[in-house]
């Protein structure tokens, strides 16, 4: 470089919808994790993760072997299409008449997904005209405490999330009606910003499962505004008795006119490497994901596809969810008694029968979840999640993922109990 020359000031060509934005959120936790061992390690207490909504359980062997047998096969090394290969998304629709009742056209109700969240991303993107002054921005409702990814999604599009409140006292299924009133009307929004809901149970970070009467609710309710129903439905097959069984909103009456729905391979399957999901629902919602995916991505490996096509659709992948699906109730035995030892109300905390989610409120004499979770990464090595990590009505709790097995689990509550990290003082 002469001295004549400078060097190009980057950063400030970044959007400025992105200049400063900040990593995903676990993503930066598992940064300070990674800073954090050496010393964690000298003092003996070596990271327990209970921060990653991820399988620790190997995926099945039989998925792994049609992905090998494939990759000899002629053609499967050339492009996909958007939507994906129609018989893997013949399978998506045979899954969903098989598992929720629910009829579909394949070729123009489903999508192939590289991973749900990639598909919420690209539904938001199509949805939202960006703008950069914030009264100006285009709507969408999520849930607090929700799935993070959805504001970091939205906003990145230029769009703006307001929040569907979680709580105890509603049961985590509130009146959206009540919300349309409280945070749209009542704040002079005009209702014609307001471009979808979502809704996501079994719930991320909480575990709740909706009836279907809510799903409906949420149904109507979308009609009634003339907005689109988004349903995230990952955690949809990871659920621990047959009364907690999870609903898709597309059983709901009326939902093909407004709704659609995302579905994941990635908990239920332990394939989050994999990254194969689905989108199912409104033919315009469905083209839209496949419209905004055609200038993002050229399709899901052919090989991968059929692996998937053969996970949804066999009698012995479906033993394996069930079979999983009991481990992580146990895990969650484990976790409610070790809690109780340290003092923790079990009993008024609501465990959920579904996904491997623990929404566990903080100790009365933390007034911070962030410093409640950060005395416990520094002084115990345990990793947890803030509640604030998804939404700011997150506040008072943390999210622990019970993946990790029964022995570190225990090894979890004899640091607390040894350190102090008791309920009361």
């Amino acid at each position: 470089m002469t001295s004549s020359q400078t060097a190009v000031d980057v950063k400030s060509l970044y959007s400025e919808i992105w200049q400063n934005r900040q990593e995903y959120i676990m993503f930066r936790i598992a940064k300070q994790v990674a800073d954090l061992t050496p010393e964690l390690n000298a003092k003996g207490c070596p990271p327990l993760k209970l921060s990653i909504g991820a399988p620790t359980l190997p995926a099945p062997q039989a998925i792994k072997d049609v992905l090998i047998a494939s990759l000899s096969e002629k053609d499967n090394d050339t492009y996909s299409t958007t939507r994906g290969e129609l018989s893997f998304r013949k399978a998506c629709a045979a899954r969903m008449k098989q598992r929720f009742g629910v009829e579909l056209d394949a070729e123009k109700e489903t999508c192939a997904l590289i991973g749900s969240k990639e598909g919420l991303g690209n539904v938001f993107r199509g949805l939202i005209t960006p703008y950069l002054a914030d009264a100006d921005k285009e709507i969408i409702l999520v849930p607090d405490p929700g799935y993070a990814s959805y504001v970091d999604a939205i906003e990145g599009a230029g769009g703006k999330a307001v929040s569907i409140r979680l709580n105890p006292e509603n049961k985590y299924l509130p009146n959206l009606n009540d919300v349309w009133q409280d945070e749209i009307i009542s704040k002079g929004i005009d209702p014609k910003k307001v471009k979808a809901v979502v809704v996501n149970y079994p719930s991320n970070p909480i575990g709740a499962v909706a009836p279907l009467s809510y799903l409906q609710h949420t149904v109507d309710f979308a009609r009634q505004h003339g907005i689109l129903a988004i349903s995230d439905n990952a955690y949809a097959d990871m659920y621990f008795s047959p009364d907690a069984r999870p609903h898709s909103i597309l059983e709901a009456e009326g939902a093909m006119e407004c709704a659609i729905e995302f579905h994941s391979l990635s908990k239920p399957y332990s394939l989050t490497g994999w990254r194969l999901g689905f989108a199912v629902g409104n033919q315009d919602a469905v083209d839209l994901v496949a419209l905004v995916k055609s200038t993002m991505d050229s399709g899901i490996f052919k090989g991968m596809q059929k692996a998937g096509t053969f996970a949804i659709t066999s009698p012995e992948i479906q033993t394996y969810i069930e079979e999983v699906a009991h481990v992580y109730a146990h895990s969650q035995d484990v976790t409610l008694k070790g809690l109780k030892r340290l003092g923790w109300p079990v009993e008024e905390m609501n465990p959920p029968k579904a996904t491997f989610y623990l929404w566990v409120p903080i100790p009365k004499r933390y007034s911070s979840c962030e410093q409640f979770s950060q005395d416990l990464l520094k002084t115990s090595g345990i990793v947890v999640v803030p509640g604030t990590a998804f939404g700011p009505n997150g506040e008072g709790f943390i999210r622990l993922s019970l993946v990790l097995p029964e022995e570190q689990l225990n090894e979890v509550f004899d640091r607390m109990e040894r350190d102090g990290f008791t309920y009361t003082v």
